[in-house]
């Protein structure tokens, strides 16, 4: 490409999509028109290392917008040298998501709406989809030399630092200026309102994952063979090691299980600044043989397939696709009665729920799970018949486009 950005694409020939579409049924136009010239969207989203949830959503999504009467390409900005988006590109490539590639050199680096302006003109891009306060500002600012829709799915604000302030005053400029803002929770539609969204541009479309991707395929003993592992009961998590993910909560409930002689594990499995801090605390508590941080795996479904249980502990989140991952494998799951979750997860039908920052419940409600096989069964069950009736990827692709056909003036059927 001719941004100084490399492309990784299923698809290798020039998108000719429409800048304006056709009237008419959305089905009808996927039908009757060639796949590269139907309207185009770009999915914008600046990321640092090896990503994070949103990334599952966004590039999976181009596999199903054919079909929908759409095509898509994902654009990233992300630090110069960053080794860790290299796990990116492979998993564009798996996915077959077209990716472009952006050098991004920090929160003020104003130099890439002009490349993404380029994006814009040479995909002849229809809709602009941003995924976070930055590409959502320069979706505005490539806007006005560029015309296009603009939607942005709003994830949720759940990583505090220095510069979340910046983050939550972009958005409130940018959010109400945009013809569509889907949240992936309730709690997220509620503050979007709050911003200054009107209700007839907010919509709510919840995370879901493709159950054809995440399901069970082996027994845990089976999985845990596979990769080496101890034949103990083994209590999983997935996230970035932040403190926002409450690790250190969950690490002090399983050593309250292993002084109990309660023969549990733990695989905390991702990477993130707090994983000294963890360390330090697995090893004061004398969890070194029972507690493993275990790294970032692009490949989750034979860790998946491991755990005895998957434990949210987090502190924030908006609806994490970890926990609906580990319900489609059919994980019995305990998560803090957070954000969305709570509409997710029915305590004691679909799994259990605990209060934030609270050990003593996390420790209870795992040691349940560690005592009742059939309560681990059951729940694993109706988790996973869960995510299959309300969470299907397919059908939040469906919700989607009708999204992107209300911004274009598009019939739907």
């Amino acid at each position: 490409m001719s941004l100084g950005a490399h492309t990784v694409s299923s698809d290798s020939r020039a998108s000719e999509g429409l800048g304006n579409a056709t009237p008419g049924s959305r089905t009808q136009i996927a039908e009757s028109t060639p796949r590269d010239e139907l309207p185009m969207v770009l999915h914008t989203r600046v990321v640092t290392g090896t990503g994070g949830g949103p990334d599952k959503t966004i590039l999976n999504s181009p596999r199903f917008l054919p079909e929908l009467g759409y095509q898509s390409v994902c654009a990233y900005l992300h630090p110069p040298r960053d080794a860790g988006f290299d796990a990116i590109v492979q998993r564009a490539r798996d996915w077959h998501a077209p990716l472009v590639s952006i050098p991004d050199r920090g929160p003020f680096d104003l130099s890439i709406v002009g490349k993404l302006h380029d994006a814009c003109r040479q995909h002849r891009v229809a809709i602009w989809h941003g995924h976070d306060y930055k590409s959502n500002l320069a979706g505005l600012l490539a806007r006005r030399r560029w015309p296009m829709k603009l939607v942005t799915t709003v994830h949720g604000w759940v990583r505090h630092t220095w510069k979340t302030p910046l983050y939550y005053a972009v958005d409130r400029w940018c959010l109400p200026r945009y013809d569509k803002v889907i949240c992936v929770s309730t709690d997220l539609y509620q503050r979007c309102m709050r911003l200054g969204v009107s209700e007839n541009r907010c919509v709510l479309i919840e995370n879901a994952i493709d159950t054809n991707m995440f399901f069970r395929a082996r027994e845990a003993n089976d999985a845990k063979r596979a990769l080496a592992l101890s034949g103990r009961f083994l209590i999983g998590a997935v996230g970035r090691l932040s403190p926002e993910k409450g690790f250190d909560v969950l690490i002090r409930a399983v050593g309250e299980l292993a002084r109990e002689g309660c023969d549990v594990e733990l695989a905390i499995i991702g990477d993130g600044d707090e994983r000294d801090a963890l360390m330090q605390l697995i090893r004061s508590l004398g969890l070194a043989d029972r507690a493993a941080l275990v790294g970032f795996r692009p490949d989750l479904g034979g860790w998946y397939e491991a755990m005895d249980a998957f434990a949210l502990s987090s502190r924030r989140e908006g609806l994490p696709n970890v926990v609906l991952e580990a319900m489609a494998m059919s994980v019995p799951v305990v998560a803090t009665n957070i954000a969305g979750l709570p509409k997710l997860i029915a305590n004691e039908e679909n799994g259990l729920l605990v209060e934030p920052d609270d050990v003593g419940a996390l420790a209870s409600s795992l040691r349940r799970l560690y005592n009742n096989a059939q309560l681990r069964a059951r729940l694993g069950r109706t988790g996973r018949e869960t995510i299959e009736r309300r969470h299907s990827f397919a059908n939040r692709m469906k919700k989607v486009t009708a999204v992107y056909d209300s911004v274009l003036g598009v019939a739907t059927p």
